[in-house]
C-alpha cells in the first residue's frame, strides 16, 4: 500500500433499490438460519471473526488509515477495539436469557428474549471498521442479520469486514454491505423488512433517519454529534490535563464526535495550562499517516477542510485569538502535497456566544475558555444543545463526582478522556441522540422481549 493523497483510489457503484432490496431479502434468508443457532453456536462464529482480524491487524489498519486519513497508530488501536468488540458480545451470545416469574396457583410466566429481524447499520467516515463492529457485534450476538452501509468518503474497510465474517462461517448475507450516500440510506430506511435502524452521523441526517422510520414504525438508536465540555480545575494533575486536553481535541485529526472541544480552565491556571498545551501541539508531528512516528495525518476530504478553515476564520473575526496552529500544512515528501493536511489549532480569548464554541467543528481546533467557580463552570458547560460527553479533571474525587452527576452527558470522563472500552454503554443525551452502543446496554436495543403467560389451573371467566 502506498498513500496518494488527493486521488482516487478506488471507485465504487452506488446501490439502487434493486441492490438494497437484494441486500435486504439476502440478509433475511440468513436471518432464519442464524436466529435458530444457539448463542454458544454464534459465539464461536463471533470469536472466529475476531480471531482473524486480530491476526490481520496490521493488514486491516493500513486499509484503513488509507481508507480515512488517520495515523497508522490511531489506526491500530481501532482494530484492536474492533476485535475485542467481538469478543465481549461472543462472551455475552451465550448468556442471552429472560426469566421465569411465580404466579399464583403454580401458574408462571416467563420472557424470551427474541432477536429483531434485520437490523441496518449507517456508519460515518471517522472510524469506518470500529463502527461497523460496534453495531454487527451486538446485533449478531442477538441473532439478528445487518445490512451495513459505510459513508461514501470511506467505502473501502467495512467491505473487508464482511469477507471475515464470511471466513468466519455466518451464513451467506447475514452481514451485507451496500454503497452509496443518502438515496441509498433512504430505501434502506425505507425498507419494509427492515426491523431496526441504528445511525452514527450528524444530527441534521439522524433527524431525516428518525423521520423514515417513524414511517415504519422501526426503532432507532442515534450516535450523532456533540460539542463537549472538558473542565480543568486548578487542583488537577497539570501534566495530566494537558494530555487529556490532547487526546480530547486531536484524535483522529478531530474528526471525533465526542471531543471535548470546549475546554473550561480555571481561571488561577489558566497561563500556565495554555501555556503547555500550546507547547505540546505544536510538537504533534503531521504528515504521512503510514509512518510510524505520524501522531496526525490528514482530514476527510478538501470539503471538510475548507469547513474548518472557514470556522477558525470566522472566530479569529469574531474576537478569537489563534495560540498555535490553524494553517495548512504541506508535507516536505512532495507526493504529500495535495493531501488535506492542516497545524492542529488552539483558540485563546474563547467566549460562550462565538460559533467556534456553539457548534461542533469536527476538526483539529481546540476552545480555551477560563471560569472562576464550579457552579458557574456547569451552568455553561450545559448550556449546549448536545449531550454527547463531558470531562473533568481534579485531584478532589469528591467534587470530581459532583461534577460528572451534574453534566447532561451520555459518556463522562474523570481524569482521562476519549477512552471507550467496549465493555461500558457509549451514548448521548439530548441532541447527540439516544439509545446505547457497547456494554451490556447495547443488548437491550437488538432484541425485544417476548411474555408467556401459562396457566396451570382452569380459566376463571367473568362472563
Amino acid at each position: 500500500f502506498k498513500m496518494c493523497p488527493g486521488r482516487v483510489i478506488s471507485k465504487l457503484l452506488c446501490s439502487g433499490e434493486k441492490e438494497v432490496d437484494l441486500a435486504v431479502q439476502s440478509a433475511k434468508a440468513a436471518f432464519k438460519i442464524w436466529s435458530q443457532m444457539s448463542g454458544m453456536e454464534r459465539s464461536r462464529v463471533m470469536l472466529e471473526a475476531a480471531r482473524i482480524i486480530r491476526e490481520q491487524r496490521e493488514e486491516i489498519a493500513t486499509l484503513e488509515t488509507i481508507n480515512n486519513g488517520k495515523s497508522i497508530f490511531e489506526a491500530r488501536v481501532d482494530i484492536d477495539i474492533s476485535w475485542q468488540c467481538l469478543e465481549y458480545y461472543a462472551g455475552l451470545a451465550g448468556s442471552l436469557a429472560g426469566e421465569h416469574i411465580q404466579l399464583p396457583g403454580g401458574s408462571f410466566g416467563y420472557t424470551r428474549r427474541e432477536p429483531l429481524g434485520v437490523c441496518v447499520g449507517i456508519g460515518a467516515w471517522n472510524y469506518p471498521f470500529q463502527i461497523a463492529c460496534w453495531k454487527s457485534a451486538p446485533a449478531l450476538a442477538c441473532g439478528n442479520a445487518m445490512v451495513f452501509k459505510p459513508s461514501p468518503f470511506t467505502p473501502i474497510s467495512v467491505v473487508r469486514l464482511a469477507e471475515i465474517f464470511t471466513e468466519a462461517g455466518v451464513p451467506k448475507g447475514l452481514f451485507n454491505v451496500v454503497q452509496g450516500g443518502a438515496a441509498t440510506g433512504q430505501f434502506l430506511c425505507h425498507h419494509p423488512d427492515v426491523a431496526k435502524i441504528s445511525f452514527t452521523g450528524s444530527v441534521p441526517t439522524g433527524i431525516k433517519v428518525m423521520e423514515m422510520a417513524a414511517k415504519g414504525v422501526k426503532p432507532v438508536t442515534l450516535e450523532m454529534g456533540g460539542k463537549s465540555p472538558l473542565i480543568i480545575f486548578s487542583d488537577c494533575a497539570l501534566e495530566n490535563a494537558v494530555n487529556g486536553a490532547l487526546m480530547a481535541n486531536f484524535l483522529t485529526q478531530g474528526e471525533v464526535c465526542c471531543n471535548g472541544t470546549r475546554v473550561f480552565v480555571e481561571r488561577k491556571i489558566l497561563d500556565v495550562f495554555t501555556k503547555e498545551v500550546v507547547k505540546r501541539t505544536q510538537k504533534i508531528k503531521i504528515g504521512d499517516p503510514l509512518l510510524e512516528d505520524t501522531r496526525m495525518g490528514a482530514l476527510i476530504n478538501q470539503p471538510h477542510l475548507d469547513r474548518v478553515q472557514g470556522f477558525i476564520k470566522q472566530a479569529k473575526e469574531q474576537g478569537a485569538e489563534v495560540l498555535c496552529g490553524g494553517d495548512l500544512y504541506v508535507p516536505d515528501d512532495p507526493k504529500l502535497k495535495n493531501g488535506y493536511y492542516m497545524r492542529p489549532c488552539v483558540l485563546g480569548n474563547c467566549t460562550d456566544n462565538m460559533t467556534c464554541v456553539k457548534e461542533e467543528i469536527f476538526g483539529p481546533v481546540m476552545s480555551i475558555l477560563p471560569f472562576d467557580t464550579e457552579e458557574e463552570v456547569l451552568e455553561r458547560a450545559n448550556n449546549t444543545k448536545f449531550g454527547l460527553a463531558g470531562g473533568v479533571f481534579t485531584r478532589d474525587i469528591q467534587k470530581a463526582h459532583r461534577v460528572v452527576a451534574a453534566l447532561k452527558a451520555g459518556m463522562c470522563f474523570i481524569n482521562n478522556y476519549n477512552i471507550s472500552p467496549v465493555e461500558l454503554p457509549f451514548g448521548g443525551y439530548k441532541a447527540s441522540g439516544f439509545g446505547r452502543e457497547n456494554g451490556r446496554a447495547a443488548i437491550e436495543y437488538y432484541s425485544q422481549l417476548k411474555t408467556v403467560c401459562v396457566e396451570m389451573g382452569d380459566v376463571e371467566s367473568v362472563f
